[in-house]
């Protein structure tokens, strides 16, 4: 009996040590199948959803927007002036901003490839130091010469600084794409309305050349902001950084509240990154060329409705029947126009309200977004844009023209922000960078050829100056219908 209690005693330890043993070996599997899971960035970007990381990449990102329009739009305010400081005739004015979106033309595509080769936050950083520092000289031009070399300049930071968009877009979750990015054109608004007021207030009393350096001064604070954005996870991926996407990721979901996809973050590595030959192989090569004319048109009936207005309105060229004292009487000198007429305050006044035009219907441009997607809403924009376009011939009141003029710029600028939107959600990531600069580069030269028509065919014919902007809409307009791809919805793509 006692030999039996000992053998069932011992066959108990025995059996306890085994069932010990087994036990681990029974949870190794789960442990397998959790280090087989993987993850892609666009999983994590969708796990994480948006919050507080979003809000506040959109409020720094926006202010940088802010300071970039300042930039374009002070050659609508400072024009009068130096025209008059360096009595300049209408080329003179119209090759500022052609010298302008020269620079930007230039290193659009250069920016590109430094982004797509070596980061997106490189390239915004740097272009917007680079911008800062030559506008601030630019206050201290001493001669018309001097002025187009350091505002060409200024150009090529400002192309640097539009690489942010593609920054953003690749942090924001697929589903508030379409309607984060058009709220981005409230800055735009913003820095445009921003410098109108800085000339209506700055101007009179200090001058040209001390709105420049005011405007130049949040500049500063800006760039202690920027530390608190991180590199684009995407980007690191595909250079092969997976450690500094994955600490990305990881403070993204921590600012959320969220958490990462179980498993390990797992990309493939692209080596040919920032290779103009993928923008024309056989997957984009329609897209692209049909993208470089949709740009061009962009940025061309963009700047054209900017230069329009402030041509009509400073050389008293508006068809008005209520017309006042000020926009009554067209002065000429010496045979020919003054070329020394500063705007007056209800010149400022019409300005700022036609700002209000770029985001009073951003609420349509989220609607068209998500129910005709981006092609179909970029056909509809150009068409009425030429519409618009061609109205401003009619002859109406004041508060008309105003209308008009707003209606106008809220088309125009709704589609720059539906091409933005597109091209930065049908390339891939490997040229995504270098396919937004080589579109914006595209954009640039809309930008160099609408001075010339806005600013010296205005004082021969005002319809003469129009059409050509309304008939490059409508030709777009048309080409939009062969866009072979749709991105509405659509993940970004990592490889083509």
């Amino acid at each position: 009996m006692g030999e039996n209690m000992k053998t069932e005693l011992v066959s108990a330890i025995y059996l306890q040590e085994v069932e010990l043993q087994e036990k681990p070996a029974d949870s190794q599997p789960n442990n397998n199948k959790s280090n087989d899971e993987t993850f892609t960035v666009e999983d994590a970007v969708e796990k994480i959803g948006f919050g507080r990381f979003h809000i506040l990449l959109f409020f720094i990102m926006g202010s940088a927007t802010i300071l970039e329009a300042m930039e374009i739009m002070l050659l609508a305010v400072v024009s009068p002036e130096i025209r008059c400081e360096w009595r300049l005739s209408d080329w003179q004015v119209a090759l500022v901003s052609t010298m302008v979106f020269l620079g930007f033309m230039l290193c659009g595509v250069l920016s590109g490839y430094i982004a797509d080769r070596y980061g997106r936050w490189k390239v915004v950083f740097g272009g917007f130091v680079w911008s800062a520092y030559f506008s601030l000289l630019t206050s201290f031009a001493p001669s018309y010469g001097w002025f187009i070399f350091l505002r060409s300049m200024v150009g090529c930071g400002v192309a640097g600084v539009s690489q942010g968009f593609v920054l953003k877009t690749e942090f924001i979750p697929a589903k508030y794409r379409s309607i984060l990015l058009p709220l981005a054109s409230v800055f735009w608004m913003l820095g445009s309305m921003l410098i109108i007021v800085l000339g209506m207030v700055v101007v009179p009393s200090m001058g040209w050349r001390w709105m420049i350096r005011i405007s130049v001064t949040p500049s500063i604070i800006l760039l202690f902001l920027f530390k608190f954005i991180p590199e684009s996870a995407r980007y690191n991926v595909s250079a092969g950084n997976v450690e500094a996407a994955v600490e990305t990721l990881q403070r993204i979901a921590r600012m959320n509240r969220a958490s990462l996809p179980p498993g390990r973050l797992v990309e493939s590595v692209v080596s040919e990154r920032g290779s103009w030959r993928m923008l024309l192989n056989s997957s984009f090569r329609r897209t692209s060329l049909l993208l470089w004319y949709t740009w061009f048109v962009a940025s061309f009936a963009y700047y054209g409705s900017v230069l329009s207005s402030s041509e009509l309105l400073e050389k008293n060229l508006l068809c008005v029947t209520n017309a006042d004292g000020e926009h009554r009487v067209k002065p000429r000198q010496d045979g020919g126009r003054c070329y020394c007429i500063p705007f007056h305050f209800n010149d400022y006044q019409t300005l700022l309200i036609s700002c209000l035009g770029e985001v009073a219907l951003v609420p349509v441009n989220i609607c068209l977004l998500n129910v005709l997607g981006r092609k179909l809403s970029l056909t509809v924009l150009q068409l009425v844009s030429a519409t618009l376009f061609m109205m401003l011939n009619i002859c109406t009141t004041m508060f008309g023209f105003t209308v008009l003029l707003f209606l106008l710029r809220s088309l125009v600028s709704m589609n720059f922000t539906v091409v933005y939107i597109y091209t930065a959600e049908v390339y891939p990531t490997a040229v995504r960078s270098l396919g937004m600069g080589f579109c914006t580069s595209f954009s640039r030269i809309g930008g160099m050829i609408a001075p010339f028509i806005a600013q010296v065919l205005m004082s021969e014919s005002v319809i003469l100056a129009l059409s050509p902007f309304a008939a490059a809409c409508v030709i777009c307009a048309l080409g939009n219908f062969l866009l072979p791809i749709e991105t509405r919805g659509r993940a970004l793509l990592q490889t083509s």
